[in-house]
């Protein structure tokens, strides 16, 4: 399974360590996906990223707010 999120396409990151003599050595840096069970357009979604998660969590939010109004 890659480290890439289902829903935002993100995915990890390289770059160089840099020591105090500057030396540079490869590393990556991973996104940081969770396991979640959600249903988006009917299809099952089970490792998203903390981004992806937290805007998901605030559009439902404000969804509940407009559906409460009217």
């Amino acid at each position: 399974m890659s480290r890439k999120c289902i829903i935002t396409g993100k995915g990890p990151v390289s770059g160089n360590n840099r020591s105090h003599s500057l030396r540079a050595t490869r590393r990556r840096w991973n996104v940081n996906l969770q396991k979640v069970n959600l249903l988006i357009d009917g299809k099952r979604v089970t490792r998203i990223s903390t981004k992806a998660l937290r805007t998901l969590r605030k559009a439902s939010k404000s969804t509940e707010l407009e559906v409460a109004a009217n």
